[in-house]
């Protein structure tokens, strides 16, 4: 399922990432890695604020949704 579906506060375990290598490519660089790890931490207007790697971190509900967990 897709980050947007998350619970807030729940860890999770990131799948897969989909998009083009660019997408991708944007992500990993935020640490958004398979196998890594993943807390929602609160979600205004549709984006969310995610903790990834000791960082918290905002992305767009588009970006949101390319993450699987």
């Amino acid at each position: 399922m897709p980050l947007t579906l998350a619970d807030i506060g729940a860890e999770n375990i990131i799948k897969r990432i989909t998009g083009n290598q660019e997408v991708r490519k944007h992500l990993a660089d935020l640490g958004f890695v398979a196998g890594g790890s993943v807390r929602v931490i609160s979600e205004i207007s549709g984006n969310i604020i995610v903790q990834v790697k000791e960082s918290r971190v905002a992305i767009s509900k588009e970006m949101a949704q390319r993450i699987m967990i």
